[in-house]
């Protein structure tokens, strides 16, 4: 059988990487895309073709250059042959106290969280329907329950989650859309935003008193691409419980 192909945005570090491994070990080959991190994009697709010659290979790409992103598709199809899925992954994360929103953080997590996954999908989705593929897009259970200080982040998450159900509608019955809202998984790079006292408090406000791991967001995504064929237009929170009483 022909491996299933899944781009992959954001994929050379943090949970966007655990996602890829995760769907190579289940025999998918997957397009790495990124921004910036060329070296650790690379060296992940480094390993996947040392272990499974040609299964994996390195886009290029600013998802907040909406026109260039139909060149983003065609070039992992011309190299692939085939898309049958596609994760909106990638995300900028930062602060946004009100009343000190500027155009350029709008733009920035506007673009990379809601406006670029849009146009992506959209190049994507011919290529999708050839092969009744699916996108899971990676959302946040703060688009549900905003958190303070982070509107314009939070906001786009919502956007996100309302583009699920959106395309879900539009692309059916060709293409399953869902999503994938993490809770507590991995910190932010920077420290000085939730310090140790805050993190503490946010773990137990959930319900299994514990951090979460990129690995069981990227077991959610493996169930939604190979094993839900019967499911669209949905998220799963993958939140420790946080959610049943945040």
């Amino acid at each position: 059988m022909t491996a299933h192909v899944v781009l992959i945005t954001g994929a050379a570090r943090r949970v966007g990487a655990e996602i890829a491994r995760t769907l190579f070990a289940a025999g998918a080959n997957i397009a790495l895309h990124y921004r910036s991190s060329s070296e650790e994009a690379e060296r992940l697709a480094s390993v996947f073709n040392r272990e499974r010659p040609r299964s994996a290979a390195t886009f290029r790409g600013d998802l907040v250059d909406t026109q260039a992103l139909p060149a983003l598709v065609e070039a992992v199809v011309a190299h692939f042959g085939r898309l049958d899925a596609l994760v909106n992954n990638a995300s900028s994360f930062f602060a946004t106290p009100f009343g000190r929103i500027d155009e350029h953080a709008w733009s920035e997590l506007v673009g990379s969280n809601l406006k670029g996954p849009l146009f992506l999908s959209q190049a994507a989705a011919p290529h999708l329907r050839e092969t009744q593929g699916t996108i899971i897009n990676i959302t946040d259970i703060h688009a549900e329950r905003p958190l303070k200080g982070y509107s314009v982040y939070c906001l786009a998450k919502a956007g996100l989650s309302g583009l699920t159900r959106a395309l879900a509608i539009e692309l059916a019955p060709d293409v399953r859309v869902n999503a994938v809202a993490p809770g507590a998984i991995e910190w932010p790079e920077n420290t000085i935003d939730f310090p140790p006292e805050e993190r503490h408090a946010i773990i137990e406000h959930t319900l299994l008193k514990r951090i979460g791991s990129p690995k069981d967001i990227a077991k959610a995504v493996r169930f939604l691409i190979f094993d839900a064929p019967y499911v669209t237009g949905q998220t799963i929170n993958v939140d420790g419980g946080r959610t049943a009483h945040l």
